[in-house]
């Protein structure tokens, strides 16, 4: 009986020092702190927030871009992300994580029924007469190229020769009308004598006159 006891009273001491250093180790482990948990979390939404806005604002004008460089390409698939940037790029600069952005962009037009997905390339989805109108890509502006100094001197010489040449022609032309004008004012003239002696004679034989003819 005093052996059990023994052992007993050890069970229990060893027990009671194994909750204790439970107890201390809970106490020494540091406590996360509210403010900073909260801090955290106040960074990552605004940081969200503003990748969010920035998106929102450049969305449309990527939008009109990629619809462009799909036309200018005019495959029977459209064109594949690569073309799409290469195309882009040399109109504007891109930021590093661009081509994370447009495969969002094109897998949000897909879903939205503007574009259509051939394999791995994009095209512009036909719309339907009840469907909704897709924006025209617009255009591609060129410069016209500015013409040297000698053509231009040239250039100008033949203008001001052919503007002669114009001037004279019309000014023969001019004197002809005239010419002929006053050929058909003296024909008129010849043909109203002419039907003034034919009354004359008309009226010479109605009296019964003779009329001789020289």
């Amino acid at each position: 009986m005093t052996v059990s006891a023994g052992s007993q009273s050890v069970k229990d001491k060893s027990r009671t020092t194994k909750v204790k250093s439970n107890s201390d180790a809970a106490a020494a482990a540091p406590l996360p702190n509210p403010q900073t948990s909260a801090a955290a979390a106040a960074d990552v939404a605004i940081d969200d927030y503003s990748e969010a806005a920035a998106d929102s604002k450049t969305a449309p004008k990527y939008n009109a871009m990629i619809f462009e460089a799909i036309s200018a390409y005019n495959e029977p698939n459209g064109a594949d992300t690569s073309s799409i940037i290469s195309y882009i790029e040399k109109r504007q600069e891109l930021p590093q994580n661009f081509r994370r952005q447009l495969s969002s962009k094109l897998r949000r037009l897909v879903a939205q029924e503007k574009l259509e997905k051939v394999q791995n390339s994009y095209k512009i989805k036909k719309v339907s007469s009840f469907g909704t109108k897709t924006p025209t890509p617009k255009k591609e502006v060129r410069p016209k190229p500015v013409p040297e100094a000698g053509d231009t001197v040239e250039g100008a010489a033949n203008d001001a020769a052919y503007s002669v040449a114009e001037a004279e022609n019309k000014s023969f032309v001019a004197t002809e009308a005239v010419k002929e004008s006053e050929r058909v004012s003296k024909m008129a003239e010849d043909a109203d004598s002419l039907l003034q002696l034919a009354n004359e004679i008309l009226e010479k034989c109605l009296r019964g006159e003779i009329v001789i003819m020289g």
